[in-house]
C-alpha cells in the first residue's frame, strides 16, 4: 500500500518537482469512494463466488477513476497556475488542498472510524510456521498487478514516452510536439488512481476507514518516495516495501508505538546521508 501511494509522489515530482501532499488524502477518498459504490450496489456481508471478484474488480476501477478525476482537478484548478512560481506557493497550496480534502470526507462520514464491508471470503492457510489469510494475498496481488501495469505504461505506451520527456526537460518536450499539460493531467490522473487502489485495499485489509487516514499513511508513503530516490518509479517501489518490512518488524520486535519512530528515523537519516535515495536518481533541474 505504501508503494501505490508513494508512486504518485515519485511521478508528480518527477514531471513538475511538487511534493503533492494532498497525495495521501487521496488515498483516503479512494476508501471512501469505495464505501460508498459497495452502498449504492448493496453489499453488506461476505460474496461468495465469482460474484465477489466481479464486486471487487468493479469497485477497485470505479474508485480508481474517481480518485483519478480528483487529482485531474487539484491539478488544474490548484497547481497549474502556479507551476511558475517560487516553490514554496504551491507547497503551501499542497498542504491548503489537503486540509480541505480532509474536512470534505470529516463533514461526507463524520469524524469517527467507518466500518468497511469485507464482502471477500477470508480462509486462512498455513505454510509451515508461517499463517496468512486471503486479505494479505489480495494486498500483495493488487499492488504488484498495478505496479507492473504502471511499469509497462511508462515504458512501454506513448504516454509514457510522453511522460518521461517532459521530466527530462519539459521546454524541450513541447518543442516537440508534446501536449505537456495534457501529459501532467495523466500524470495526476495515473497517481490519483493508484492511490485509489490503495483505498480499497486498505479498507478490505484494516476493515474500516478514517477521514485522517491520509495524513500519516501519506508521510509514510513520502518516506519510501524519498528513501527509493523521489522521481524513480522502482525506488518508490522499493521504498515502499522496505518502509512497510521496517514498520512490521518494529511493531513485532519492540511496540507499535516505536513503528512510527523507526519510520521517520529513515526518513531525517535519508535526508543526511543520502538525499538521493537508495537508488541515487539524480533529475535536472527544469527550466
Amino acid at each position: 500500500m505504501y508503494a501505490l501511494i508513494a508512486l504518485g509522489y515519485t511521478m508528480v515530482y518527477g514531471i513538475i518537482e511538487l511534493i503533492n501532499f494532498a497525495h495521501g488524502d487521496v488515498y483516503t477518498l479512494g476508501s471512501f469512494f469505495s464505501l460508498a459504490i459497495l452502498g449504492i450496489i448493496g453489499v453488506s456481508g461476505v460474496v461468495h463466488g465469482p460474484a465477489a471478484i466481479f464486486i471487487a474488480v468493479g469497485v477497485i476501477v470505479l474508485a480508481a477513476l474517481l480518485c483519478g478525476i480528483v487529482g485531474v482537478l487539484i491539478e488544474r484548478l490548484a497547481y497549474r497556475r502556479l507551476r511558475n512560481a517560487p516553490r514554496l506557493a504551491p507547497l503551501i497550496t499542497a498542504i491548503g488542498v489537503s486540509f480541505i480534502l480532509e474536512n470534505i470526507m470529516q463533514l461526507w462520514k463524520g469524524p469517527t472510524p467507518v466500518s468497511f464491508p469485507q464482502f471477500l471470503p477470508d480462509p486462512h492457510f498455513d505454510l509451515g510456521s508461517v499463517s496468512f489469510d486471503a486479505r494479505e494475498i489480495i494486498v500483495v496481488a493488487v499492488s504488484v498487478g498495478f505496479m507492473v501495469l504502471l511499469q509497462f505504461v511508462i515504458y512501454r505506451t506513448r504516454l509514457g514516452k510522453a511522460m518521461r520527456a517532459t521530466a527530462q526537460d519539459r521546454d524541450a518536450a513541447q518543442l516537440m510536439g508534446i501536449n505537456v499539460n495534457a501529459t501532467i493531467a495523466w500524470t495526476f490522473f495515473i497517481g490519483s488512481a493508484l492511490a485509489g487502489v490503495a483505498g480499497f485495499v486498505s479498507g478490505i485489509y484494516y476493515g474500516s476507514t478514517f477521514f485522517y487516514n491520509g495524513y500519516q499513511a501519506g508521510l509514510k508513503a513520502f518516506t519510501a518516495a524519498v528513501l527509493g530516490g523521489i522521481g524513480n518509479i522502482g525506488g518508490a517501489v522499493l521504498g515502499g516495501f522496505v518502509i512497510g518490512m521496517v514498520e512490521t518488524m518494529t511493531s513485532a520486535c519492540i511496540s507499535d508505538q516505536w513503528s512510527v519512530v523507526a519510520v521517520f528515523s529513515i526518513l531525517v537519516l535519508v535526508l543526511v546521508f543520502r538525499p538521493s535515495g537508495l537508488l541515487g536518481e539524480q533529475l535536472p533541474e527544469k527550466g
